[in-house]
This record gives structure tokens, sequence and C-alpha cells, in this order.
């Protein structure tokens, strides 16, 4: 099993940015698809982005894309989510989570092994 720490959420301005991170320990990391997800208040958790195991295929949802940029490092075994252009809607708590293949997916059930999770909140 894998464990996830992430870190790097706050309190930010709209239009602001952030950059989260996820520290992986375990040594399956550099053979995983890693993703992020997030959960709102009330609302149920939704696909954030994904990185396959070599860093080359990316995914992410469509009120993302242009803004957040996913990347990792192997050698660190770390995930990285930069977001940019930052909404009030985008106030979540973020979860890192391995995949159990190497090729990113959506998918949340394809998803092993979950972070406690990093806090955005985003302020109009």
């Amino acid at each position: 099993q894998v464990q996830l720490v992430e870190s790097g959420g706050g309190l930010v301005q709209a239009g602001g940015s952030l950059r989260l991170s996820c520290a992986a320990s375990g040594r399956t990391f550099s053979s995983s698809a890693m993703g992020w997800f997030r959960q709102a208040p009330g609302k149920e958790r939704e696909f954030v982005a994904a990185i396959s195991w070599s860093g080359r295929g990316t995914g992410y949802g469509d009120s993302m894309k242009g803004r957040f940029t996913i990347s990792r490092d192997n050698a660190k075994s770390t995930v990285y989510l930069q977001m940019n252009s930052l909404k009030p809607e985008d106030t979540a708590v973020y979860y890192c989570a391995r995949s159990r293949g190497r090729y990113y997916s959506q998918v949340e059930s394809d998803y092993d092994d979950w972070g406690q999770g990093t806090r955005v909140t985003v302020s109009s």
C-alpha cells in the first residue's frame, strides 16, 4: 500500500494560484498513474486531473482545462497540481490518488490509494 500526503492548500483570492503537492511512500509510485480529485461541500467527488506513470500522458476535467497543470517527479515520488486563475467554484478538498494502472484514468474506482486531502478555499 502507498501512503499519500497532500500539501499546499489554503486560502487564495479569485484569480490567484496555488500549487498542490502529493508525496508518496512506497515503491510502486513510479509505475503508477496518479490523479487528483476534489470534493466541494455538499457535492460528489469529481475528477480534476491525472497523469500516466511516465508523465507523458495527462488528462483534465472539463472545467480545469487550460487552468490546471498536473506533473510528477518520480525521483521524488511526488505529484503536483498547479492551479491558476482560480475561481470560487474551485473551493473544495483536493485528494491525491494512486491508480492501479500505468495510464491515466478519470474513473475513481481505478484508484486504490488515497490521501487525506488538502483544503482549497477561493474567495471572491
